[in-house]
């Protein structure tokens, strides 16, 4: 049997070679397992996103205005408040797909004064709530407010548009409300 000679104090030079070869081919494949992962953010941006379906409000006005909205919370009705949009800006009030046809608005104007009200009656505060229940708010220690209707048609999503004329949407339906008692003296 022939074999080539070796000795561990041989020239070293060729197995170096080869492995200087194999780590340039393992940073190409280094390099390019990188670039792969920087691509991903910028190919997710770039994929098809699902709608989103919010209950959203613009604020078309040149004032802030602040929000108190009211909806069907399971069985009994919510009010919440107060989100604070600048003029000539939109915010989300609810996330996700829209589960009723009808929610309620009420909308002061902190520059000018003034409101967008309705005849729908719930319960609000003057600090930052949530209230379950619309009946006997002044009883409860809560401020009765009317709120103006909002018929989202039964759409997944609805955006509301406030703009400076100020016009109560209310009055042009009857609210879906239970009947309210009139107000306590």
């Amino acid at each position: 049997m022939i074999s080539e000679p070796f000795s561990s104090t041989s020239d070293p030079a060729p197995r170096d070679a080869a492995r200087c070869g194999a780590s340039r081919r393992g940073g190409t494949v280094i390099r390019a397992l990188l670039a792969a992962l920087l691509a991903v953010p910028v190919l997710a941006t770039l994929m098809p996103q699902p709608a989103a379906a919010d209950f959203r409000l613009c604020n078309r006005s040149s004032s802030r205005v602040g929000i108190a909205l009211g909806y069907k919370d399971g069985n009994a009705w919510s009010t919440e408040g107060w989100w604070n949009i600048g003029a000539n800006s939109c915010e989300t009030l609810l996330r996700g797909d829209l589960v009723a046809r009808f929610y309620y608005v009420y909308a002061i104007d902190y520059d000018l004064g003034g409101e967008w009200s309705g005849k729908a009656f719930m319960c609000t505060r003057e600090k930052e709530f949530t209230i379950r229940g619309i009946q006997d708010c002044l009883a409860r220690g809560f401020d009765r407010t009317g709120f103006f209707e909002v018929d989202t048609h039964e759409q997944k999503s609805w955006t509301v548009q406030l703009t400076e004329s100020k016009t109560s949407q209310a009055d042009t339906g009857t609210p879906h409300l239970p009947p309210m008692p009139p107000p306590r003296p």
